[in-house]
C-alpha cells in the first residue's frame, strides 16, 4: 500500500470494499492491520461470482442493480457528512470494481482517486524480469476475450500480460500454444500476497489456477534466440501489405516478431523493425528463386524463417517462389505456410471505394516472365467478359509502351468514360490516388509502384461534398 492510502484510511469515516458471497474481501486483508474498531465497515458482496442468474436483465442487469444499491449506501454516508474510503485491490481504475463506484458518485461528491500497484507491476517484479524495454510496447489483455481473439493479439505483442485467468486459462493457454508463445509465457498467482506462486506457464496445471493470477509474456529484448535443431525449422511466406506497419496482420506481426531468421528484398525488410538476435538477411528483388533456396536451406538447418514479401504473399509474390523451391524432393520436410496480406488492388480499391464490388480479374502487365501476346489475349478475353481489371506492373523504366498497348486494346470493348483508379504507392509517403475516365489515362504518369483498377462497364462514379471522387462496381447486373 502507498503512504497516501494509507493515510486516507486514517482519515475515513467509513471503510468500503466488495467481497464474494463467502464474505472475504482480498483488498480489506491486504488493509487489515489499517482499519480501526471505530471505523464503520461497508461489505459490498457480489449477488453472483458466474455468469449464470435469474436476473430478468441477465449477468449485466444483475451487476448494474447490486452497483445501484452499493452506490446508494455509499452515497448515504456521504450525504451524512461521512468520508468514505472504498479499499480496491491493486490500482482502482485498472480493471477494478471500484470504477463502477466512481461513474455513480465521483461527478456527485468530491472525489480523490488513490492509485495503487497493479498486478501487471507486482507480476513483473516477482519474476523479475523487465516487462518492456526500448521500443517494446506492452499488451494487456483480459483472459475473457474469445480464444481466436485472445490468439490474435498475443501474436501480435511485444510483450503481454492476460488478466483473469481462472477458468479462462485452458483457452490462454491454447492462444498462446498458436500464437507461437507459449515457451516465453510465465505465470504468476496473487502476487506480494500469502499463497503465491510464480514459474513457467507450461508446468502449471490447469485446475488450481485461481481468477487472481496473470500470464506474462516478458520483454524479449535480451532473449537469446532458439539454437537451430534440425527438424524444428520453418519457413513462413509473411505478407507486408502495401506499406509499413498499419497494413501487417496481427498473425503476420507475430511471425515477423518470432523469426530467427527474415529473409527478402532490402526494400521489404526495411519495413520490419530490428530486433536484437534476429538475423537478416537482404538481397536484390530480382534473385526470387536463390532467396526462397536459401530460406529453406535456413530451415532445414532448424532455423525459423520468415520470407517478408510485400503485398500478399501469394499474389505476384513471394510464396509461388518459395513453393515452387520446396517442391523439390530435398526440401519435402520443410514446413511451409503462407500468411496473407493485403494486397494492392484491395488497399487501392478501398481508397478509391469499391471498384472491385463485382467478378474482375487480375493480370500483371510485366512481360519479363510470360510474353506480351499471352497478356493481351487475357486482356482482350477479360475485357470482353466485361470483368473489373486489376492490372499490376503496370510500367517501369525499361518498360514503357505496354500500359499504351493495354488501353488501344482496353478501348476496343469499354467506352472512353469507363471509370479508371490510378493508384500509386497506396500507403506510403507519396500516395495518390485518383479516378479518370479511360481515354485519359496518360502512360508517362504509370510506373513500377502504380497499379491500374479498370472498371467494367457496370462501374459508376461520384464525387463527394469535399471534392473525394470515389468509384464503385454494384454487385448486382443488368438482368439478373
Amino acid at each position: 500500500m502507498t503512504v497516501r492510502a494509507v493515510e486516507a484510511i486514517a482519515a475515513a469515516d467509513v471503510v468500503a470494499y466488495h467481497s464474494a458471497r463467502h464474505g472475504r474481501s482480498i483488498a480489506r486483508s491486504i488493509a487489515a492491520k489499517h482499519i480501526r474498531e471505530d471505523h464503520i465497515e461497508e461489505r459490498l458482496m457480489y449477488p453472483l461470482t458466474v455468469e449464470t442468474t435469474d436476473h430478468p436483465g441477465g449477468y449485466r442487469g444483475a451487476l448494474d442493480d447490486f452497483y445501484a444499491e452499493a452506490s446508494a449506501r455509499l452515497a448515504a454516508h456521504l450525504d451524512a457528512g461521512r468520508t468514505v474510503a472504498v479499499l480496491a485491490e491493486g490500482d482502482p481504475l485498472f480493471y477494478g470494481s471500484y470504477q463502477h463506484m466512481h461513474k455513480r458518485l465521483a461527478h456527485r461528491y468530491d472525489t480523490e482517486v488513490i492509485p495503487g500497484v497493479t498486478s501487471v507491476s507486482a507480476s513483473a517484479a516477482r519474476l523479475g524480469e523487465p516487462l518492456c524495454e526500448a521500443e517494446e510496447t506492452l499488451t494487456i489483455i483480459p483472459g475473457t476475450l474469445p480464444e481466436e481473439e485472445l490468439t490474435a493479439r498475443l501474436a501480435a505483442a511485444d510483450s503481454a500480460v492476460v488478466m483473469k485467468l481462472g477458468r479462462t486459462f485452458p483457452a490462454v493457454r491454447r492462444a498462446l500454444e498458436r500464437a507461437g508463445r507459449l515457451e516465453d509465457a510465465r505465470y504468476v498467482e496473487r502476487a506480494t500476497m500469502a499463497g503465491e506462486r510464480t514459474g513457467r506457464l507450461t508446468d502449471v496445471d490447469p485446475e488450481s489456477v485461481p481468477y487472481f493470477s496473470v500470464a506474462v509474456l516478458p520483454s524479449r529484448i535480451d532473449a537469446a534466440p532458439p539454437e537451430p535443431r534440425p527438424g524444428s525449422g520453418e519457413v513462413l511466406v509473411v505478407g507486408t501489405g502495401p506499406a509499413g506497419a498499419g497494413w501487417l496482420t496481427p498473425e503476420s506481426r507475430g511471425a515477423l516478431a518470432s523469426a530467427t531468421d527474415l529473409v527478402g528484398y532490402t526494400t521489404y525488410l526495411a519495413r520490419v523493425p530490428e530486433r536484437p538476435g534476429q538475423r537478416r538477411h537482404g538481397s536484390d528483388n530480382k534473385v526470387e528463386s536463390e532467396r526462397a533456396e536459401f530460406a529453406l536451406d535456413l530451415a532445414r538447418r532448424g532455423h525459423r524463417v520468415a520470407v517478408v514479401s510485400g503485398g500478399d504473399p501469394g499474389v505476384f509474390a513471394m510464396a509461388t517462389a518459395v513453393l515452387d523451391v520446396a517442391a523439390q524432393e530435398a526440401y519435402a520436410d520443410v514446413p511451409v505456410r503462407v500468411l496473407p496480406g493485403v494486397t494492392a488492388a484491395n488497399a487501392a480499391a478501398a481508397k478509391a471505394g469499391a471498384p472491385l464490388g463485382h467478378d474482375y480479374a487480375t493480370i500483371s502487365l510485366s512481360d519479363r516472365l510470360k510474353p506480351w501476346e499471352v497478356i493481351a489475349r487475357r486482356l482482350a478475353a477479360a475485357a470482353a467478359a466485361d470483368l473489373v481489371l486489376a492490372l499490376y506492373n503496370p510500367g517501369s523504366a525499361s518498360r514503357t509502351w505496354q500500359v499504351a498497348k493495354a488501353r488501344e486494346l482496353l478501348l476496343e470493348h469499354r467506352a472512353p468514360d469507363t471509370p479508371v483508379v490510378v493508384a500509386r504507392d497506396v500507403g506510403g509517403p507519396e500516395e495518390s490516388v485518383r479516378v479518370l475516365p479511360l481515354a485519359d489515362l496518360d502512360p508517362a504518369e504509370v510506373d513500377m509502384r502504380t497499379l491500374l483498377l479498370i472498371g467494367s462497364s457496370q462501374t459508376r462514379t461520384t464525387t463527394r461534398p469535399d471534392g473525394t471522387r470515389l468509384a464503385w462496381t454494384p454487385r448486382t447486373y443488368p438482368d439478373s
